[in-house]
């Protein structure tokens, strides 16, 4: 058993434990963040891409609307490398409520949320595939994100100011010495081996499994409720900025250019289990057509890949227990010395990623109040790494970096524009990284072919790093390969049957491989 010491352990290794052990590591505690899996493998990278400008809030939930409002700008400036500035239109379409555009101009103006009304006109030439019958249009500053880049980038900043990062860590029990917490027992599920992590305080941001995480302290009824939520990325940019219908919010009213392809999200259902999400087939149906509303001909792009994610909602009792559509966005802090008579222990949960920032701020600042030890959060002045001159992402940056790089550089993934180099530098420095694992930071096999020709190119790469042998190289693209059908089997009509038989041509015909060696050890992380 190996054992570590440290002041705190953060739990969970979404956006929003990422932004607290980075806010804890600049206070100058030394930290170490747990994670059962990849960072931002659950909600984070299960969401539509979409940096929050507060519209979306000005009607249904003030509070949060102007916190988005007020964190959209901050994350743009600090973490200017995972935002594209698409902007933002919030439109009415035809047969929507008109009376509610007045409602929302209201709202924006009461909560701080900027926005310009402009005509029809202007919006049609600013997308000029939008649906012709609208009939106004606010413009506001919602932005596109990579919820994996904005993670690994608060993660790499808090590295850099001392922290551990530890992942593939999952918590088996909080140890107590009485009412206080005294760290926090794991297993590594790569080694195998028990980890003990002795520690003054636990920060509990495991998102929609925080209840679990709580229970193993003994701290019960922790009430943190899964809204299930599909999306569904269209093969290209059908729009290059943020379209949402000014309604209240409701299903398939948001459409997001991510990078190379647009996404349309989002249902809204109680899951009983976040680690088992469905996609069912009439809510992607819901989603195509919620997107004939925004952009007609939205069906004739063909989906690409559909997910789900689990937000992770606090109990609200002003609305049933299964409507999760109408629970607050807003965030919830569990001080369980005051409700379990258990010192050192937080639980955080609801918020948005657009406000993560501000929620690790506010845990973090609950900690010191409840140590008795002031010190000032500074994550808002000091930019993430490869943030630092404040440029922010744009679609075509990976063109401008291949059109450098080229001749020198072989292209492995023609769809995202991902280089060899790229591959090599990450395996480098990830050693026992799955393939899924690259792909959340490179985008590998996220574009129209999902990873039909990629994945094969880069597992061979993978195959010649000195410390990845034949089993596990086979292992490695076999579970790429079932993680990328997950998302395509719902999805299976039109041109995506055709694009599927392709890769099934590719890999079961001329690459037969279902025939692989049986492997020794089955890689299942």
């Amino acid at each position: 058993m190996r054992r570590l010491d440290t002041d705190v352990v953060v739990i969970g290794g979404g956006a929003t434990g990422a932004g607290v052990v980075r806010d804890v590591a600049m206070r100058g505690y030394r930290a170490v963040l747990v994670d059962r899996a990849d960072l931002g493998q659950g909600t984070t990278g299960r969401y539509h891409g979409l940096l929050h400008s507060g519209g979306r809030y000005v009607v249904s939930d003030p509070h949060s609307a102007t916190e988005c409002a007020e964190e959209n700008e901050i994350i743009t400036r600090i973490q200017a490398d995972a935002v594209e500035v698409t902007g933002g239109l919030f439109v009415v379409g035809p047969g929507d409520d008109l009376a509610f555009a007045d409602d929302w101009v209201a709202g924006a103006q009461a909560t701080g949320v900027p926005f310009e009304e402009i005509s029809v006109a202007q919006a049609l030439r600013r997308e000029p595939r939008l649906n012709p019958g609208i009939t106004r249009a606010f413009a506001v500053q919602d932005a596109s994100i990579d919820g994996w880049q904005l993670v690994w980038g608060a993660a790499k900043s808090a590295m850099n100011h001392g922290a551990q990062v530890l992942t593939y860590h999952r918590v088996t029990r909080v140890i107590r010495d009485g009412d206080q917490v005294a760290g926090v027992m794991c297993y590594d599920e790569k080694t195998r081996d028990d980890v003990q992590i002795d520690c003054h305080f636990v920060l509990n941001a495991a998102g929609a499994w925080a209840g679990e995480i709580a229970a193993m302290a003994d701290c019960h009824d922790v009430q943190v409720v899964p809204g299930r939520g599909i999306m569904i990325a269209m093969n290209h940019r059908l729009v290059n900025t943020v379209v949402n219908r000014c309604i209240y919010p409701s299903d398939g009213d948001i459409l997001v250019p991510v990078h190379t392809v647009s996404i349309i999200g989002t249902t809204d259902i109680k899951a009983d289990d976040p680690d088992r999400l469905t996609i069912p087939r009439d809510e992607v149906q819901q989603m195509l057509d919620a997107g004939e509303v925004l952009v007609p001909g939205f069906r004739q792009a063909r989906a690409l890949h559909a997910w789900a994610g689990a937000r992770p909602l606090v109990k609200d009792s002003r609305v049933g227990a299964g409507d999760t559509r109408h629970m607050s966005r807003g965030m919830s802090i569990l001080h369980h010395d005051e409700r379990d008579g258990l010192k050192g222990l937080l639980t955080i949960s609801g918020g948005k990623l657009t406000t993560y920032r501000l929620m690790a701020k506010n845990i973090v600042d609950a900690m010191c109040d409840q140590l008795g030890d002031q010190r000032e959060c500074t994550t808002d002045q000091e930019s993430v790494p490869r943030s630092e001159g404040g440029k922010n992402y744009i679609i075509t940056h990976r063109l401008e970096e291949r059109e450098k790089d080229r001749l020198d550089d072989q292209i492995i993934c023609e769809c995202e524009l991902m280089s060899r180099r790229m591959l090599i530098d990450l395996i480098d420095e990830q050693p026992t990284a799955s393939l899924d694992d690259l792909r959340r930071q490179l985008r590998l096999g996220m574009g129209p072919c999902q990873g039909g020709f990629c994945s094969m190119r880069a597992t061979g790469i993978a195959l010649d790093h000195e410390r990845i042998d034949i089993d596990r190289a086979s292992e490695l693209l076999r579970l790429f390969l079932k993680n990328r059908w997950i998302g395509l089997w719902p999805i299976l009509y039109g041109d995506q049957v055709r694009q599927t038989a392709l890769d099934n041509w590719i890999f079961q015909g001329t690459l037969d491989i279902e025939h692989l060696p049986d492997s020794v050890n089955e890689v299942t992380i």
